[in-house]
């Protein structure tokens, strides 16, 4: 079943937060479990940002989250953030594409 991974925090260091995701894209060049992410900015609150993560299942998702790098980007994310990350961790129940 497919899984997506809501990812909500706040940070004030945005241009960081995406060097640090570009890093982490490169460093897992041909290891990475995710489908798809977006990132979404709050338009009414400039610090607070959502990630969205797609993944073929809940297991690849959970085995994306132990590659080394993955916790690495982890620990390196909460130091920028001002508040957060928080997890939303949702089963695909309905899809349609547009």
């Amino acid at each position: 079943m497919q899984f997506v991974q809501l990812i909500d925090y706040e940070t004030d260091r945005p241009d960081e937060m995406d060097r640090l995701m570009d890093q982490w894209a490169q460093a897992t060049e041909g290891t990475r479990i995710p489908t798809s992410a977006m990132v979404g900015h709050d338009r009414d609150n400039p610090k607070h940002y959502v990630e969205i993560v797609e993944f073929p299942s809940y297991e690849e998702a959970m085995r994306n989250n132990d590659l080394p790098e993955t916790q690495q980007f982890a620990d390196r994310m909460r130091a920028l953030c001002t508040r957060g990350p928080s997890f939303v961790n949702l089963n695909v129940e309905r899809h349609t594409p547009a």
